[in-house]
């Protein structure tokens, strides 16, 4: 009896462990709705995969990340994502590069990657950057002045920036943790959402007046990606 007891012990933590250390895949897009009919599935987490099979060198490769991007817009930058849709090699593989142009003392303004950390390395010119912290930790503001190959982390989820303080161009490349990591830039999207978020929410929100929000919700704002 004793025997049957250890054994059924046993099985209980098999299981509470196999619970415990499960988890849901992480999302790879915005959403992805659930669907009982087949003939709506259209998407899934991520990409469909094509017959490994039919793969060839051009899924996994792209050409011309050594050109210097446009920067002559509002906030001076320009992202070049190679994200899954741009190397469909990436599909599955939890990585993803981008290149960050700078204008003379243009920017890539606060956001966040919703489903990414990024590592960022400057090959060219001065960078001001920094993240902030959770609410819980206090939103506390970590920076630094970055030259010539240093490097810098931006944890996934927190919103950070990047700025050029230099009358020079300053180039970034930087890796993240996600075939699609997101971008989520904060102006934009609460000044910016289609349509627009209630003025009264957010003049309360941002204490300030309303005829402020309702002067930025008029602006147009840039999106650098």
């Amino acid at each position: 009896m004793k025997g049957v007891c250890f054994v059924l012990t046993l099985v209980v933590l098999a299981l509470a462990t196999s619970i415990a250390t499960a988890y849901d895949p992480s999302p790879l897009q915005d959403f992805c709705v659930a669907t009982d009919d087949p003939h709506k599935a259209l998407f899934v987490n991520g990409k469909f995969c094509k017959n490994p099979k039919l793969a060839k060198a051009e899924d996994f490769f792209f050409s011309g990340l050594n050109t210097p991007r446009d920067t002559n817009n509002p906030v001076g930058s320009n992202v070049t994502q190679l994200n899954v849709d741009k190397i469909p090699g990436l599909n599955t593989l939890g990585i993803s590069l981008a290149r960050i142009d700078y204008a003379p003392y243009g920017q890539n303004p606060p956001h966040i990657h919703p489903r990414g950390s990024e590592i960022l390395v400057v090959v060219k010119g001065t960078l001001y950057v920094g993240f902030v912290s959770s609410n819980q930790d206090g939103n506390r503001l970590f920076t630094k002045v970055l030259k010539e190959g240093d490097v810098f982390v931006f944890p996934i989820g927190l919103i950070h920036f990047q700025f050029n303080p230099e009358h020079t161009p300053a180039v970034a490349f930087v890796g993240l943790s996600s075939q699609n990591a997101g971008v989520i830039t904060i102006a934009n999207t609460v000044f910016g959402s289609n349509p627009a978020i209630n003025p009264d929410i957010l003049a309360r929100a941002f204490q300030v007046d309303k005829n402020v929000i309702n002067y930025l919700q008029k602006q147009f704002w840039y999106d650098n990606n």
